[in-house]
């Protein structure tokens, strides 16, 4: 709850997941931002920290941050703040529907994954967003492309 609400320390503007999503709210509510990158980003994370629990081990030699419960890669960090305010950016997010779901979900995962795998990068939001911003062109691309393809076999010529 200390990290929901924003009491324990950290860098300004990421520390209070609660009022991430006050921002969020507003965003959407004014057409700035797109839930389903929002609701993706967040999903992809939880998934992905209950994949890093299963896979947790036992021992001596357990990695913590893949021990950790999966609903505190949400609330800790800055995973609201980049899904919220920079994921959401809609010059370089994916642009298609299908497509601003695949951008959230695999953000999300990717944070998981560069937190718990690399001890020197404990946040890993921003290397997450810039790495699909790369890669949205193409998620577009090939949801476009499958539509295209789905609508010519309806087609009867």
């Amino acid at each position: 709850m200390s990290m929901f609400m924003g009491w324990i320390p950290g860098s300004i503007g990421e520390t209070s997941t609660l009022m991430a999503l006050v921002g969020a709210v507003i965003l959407v509510a004014t057409g700035v931002a797109s839930w389903k990158i929002i609701v993706g980003g967040f999903g992809g994370a939880y998934i992905m920290g209950l994949v890093m629990n299963a896979f947790a081990g036992e021992g001596m030699d357990v990695n913590q941050f893949m021990a950790m419960p999966a609903h505190y890669h949400l609330v800790m960090g800055g995973l609201a703040f980049g899904v919220v305010f920079m994921a959401t950016d809609p010059v370089s997010a994916a642009q298609t529907e299908l497509g601003k779901w695949i951008y959230g979900i695999l953000i999300g995962v990717l944070t998981v994954i560069i937190r718990v795998t690399n001890p020197a990068y404990p946040e890993g939001i921003m290397l997450a967003v810039l790495f699909m911003n790369v890669v949205a062109p193409l998620i577009d691309h090939y949801v476009v492309k499958a539509n295209k393809t789905r609508r010519l076999q309806r087609a009867t010529v």
